[in-house]
């Protein structure tokens, strides 16, 4: 089985009603998913997940977090813990079909600089936008259940830290 490691960011911001979390929509097929209403009707459900990506060759897990989250949102943050490795196993939709055992470490990050969506053109391949959420609904919002609980990870971690 092919192996894969990453490293994602949850980047959050104070806010008026409190703390906000940078989310992406990622660009793919599967960006959207239907739904269908109480009166049958279809209806697009977006999907919306953490920034992260592959940890490159010679690269430390925060370091590619830190990178991930720039790429993705637009936005710098500066590290404050890690959250969580979360471990799965998907079936690539493309090419060779393989079966891929990942594993992705999650940092906890404060926002520092930049606007939310400001991206480079070349990344609108892989993220259709990037948007600030409050954190207090991503947990319902996030499209992964791994990425749920590394969020009430870090709700936890910034209660038990009120100086943030």
């Amino acid at each position: 089985m092919v192996r894969e490691i990453s490293a994602g960011g949850v980047v959050v911001k104070p806010g008026h009603a409190g703390w906000q979390l940078a989310v992406i929509e990622p660009r793919k097929e599967s960006s959207s998913r239907q739904s269908v209403t109480s009166r049958g009707k279809r209806q697009q459900k977006m999907l919306l997940a953490l920034p992260k990506g592959l940890v490159d060759p010679d690269e430390k897990p925060e370091e590619t977090a830190r990178r991930e989250v720039f790429e993705e949102t637009g936005v710098t943050a500066t590290p404050i813990a890690k959250l969580a490795d979360i471990k799965y196993v998907y079936v690539r939709t493309w090419g060779d079909q393989q079966r891929v055992f990942k594993i992705v470490s999650f940092y906890l990050f404060r926002y520092q600089s930049g606007e939310i969506d400001h991206i480079a053109p070349d990344m609108r391949i892989e993220v259709n936008r990037a948007l600030w959420i409050p954190l207090a609904e991503a947990a319902r919002k996030l499209a992964y259940s791994g990425e749920k609980q590394v969020v009430r990870r870090a709700i936890e971690y910034l209660q038990a830290h009120p100086e943030l």
